[in-house]
């Protein structure tokens, strides 16, 4: 067999194993899940999924979507999702870059099966009633634009219209920058509908989710919660990580950013298993929400004149 014999025959080769790499569509619809978190070879779907998608491994904790989230919080199919009533336009800009923003969109949704990057829904955990907002980090990064805070506020309202705590499941890498300026007008629309939740005196949990929060989002509504939980080792920053090595042309600590470094610093309450999610947020707003009925069953019984006093005092 000559050189050029031996060419053609591994060409032929590579060209039968590309062949029988699965598609997109048989990866969904495998038993199997490919794992990046560790170099041990695939998992069950079904042992990731009992495990809630934390690698029993390596213990990474992989993103999940809105609707696992929410079956894992409140319980399979046992809340009901909170549509907005009306939904901005695609592309206001006519953005263009390596494709068209409309494209972009149509392949997310195609992907993720949601309208855009965040989805929201009323459930009651252990009898509580808790309004929920999740990000979906596969929809555009999780990147917040109009649609998503329409989506947000009408969730924020919701709450405030059932006087029940509302609950931020944030992973999101920011600003979405084919709305450019639109985009960053969310920034204080968010702020002020959470303003108005704690004018209600109504709680609110900001959740941060595998595998990020950064820009824009953590600059406005994930820095304003009552209390801020994460799950273990995500990643929570306003600049990038390369950003500001090459800004400080130095470089950083592995652990600076991580969820367990911000812990340290206090700027976060608490770091937690994602197994153990729900029942602290039970807990936490079992407390919380007592506490309120007891203030407020207080000021009611005041004078006037006590709560003047008060007021002066404060």
């Amino acid at each position: 067999m000559n050189w050029i014999t031996r060419f053609i025959s591994i060409g032929d080769k590579i060209k039968k194993f590309l062949k029988k790499r699965p598609t997109v569509e048989e990866l969904e619809h495998s038993s199997w899940a490919p794992l990046n978190c560790c170099n041990s070879g695939p998992l069950q779907k079904s042992e990731l999924d009992n495990n809630m998608y934390v690698c029993p491994r390596c213990n990474f904790h992989h993103p999940i979507d809105p609707v696992t989230r929410f079956n894992y919080t409140f319980g399979e199919n046992n809340w009901e999702e909170i549509k907005p009533n009306y939904n901005y336009p695609d592309d206001p800009l006519k953005f263009v870059d390596t494709k068209k923003y409309t494209a972009r969109l149509k392949e997310a949704r195609k992907k993720t099966k949601q309208d855009c990057a965040a989805m929201s829904c009323v459930g009651k955990l252990n009898g509580i009633e808790i309004v929920m907002t999740a990000m979906n980090f596969s929809f555009m990064g999780s990147s917040i634009a109009q649609n998503e805070t329409n989506n947000i506020l009408t969730a924020v309202n919701s709450a405030i219209e059932r006087k029940c705590s509302y609950v931020f499941a944030s992973a999101s890498g920011g600003m979405r920058m084919q709305e450019a300026g639109l985009s960053l007008m969310c920034m204080p629309k968010l702020t002020i509908a959470i303003n108005e939740l704690k004018k209600n005196k109504l709680p609110f949990i900001n959740l941060y989710c595998s595998p990020a929060t950064a820009g824009g989002t953590q600059a406005s509504i994930s820095s304003l919660s009552d209390l801020a939980i994460a799950e273990k080792n995500v990643t929570i920053a306003f600049s990038g990580r390369r950003v500001i090595e090459a800004t400080v042309r130095e470089k950083l600590d592995e652990n600076i950013q991580k969820s367990g470094w911000v812990l340290e610093k206090g700027f976060l309450d608490l770091e937690l298993e994602r197994k153990e999610i729900s029942s602290v947020i039970y807990n936490l707003l079992s407390i919380l929400l007592n506490n309120n009925s007891e203030v407020n069953s207080t000021s009611e019984n005041e004078t006037p004149e006590n709560n003047k006093s008060l007021s002066k005092t404060a």
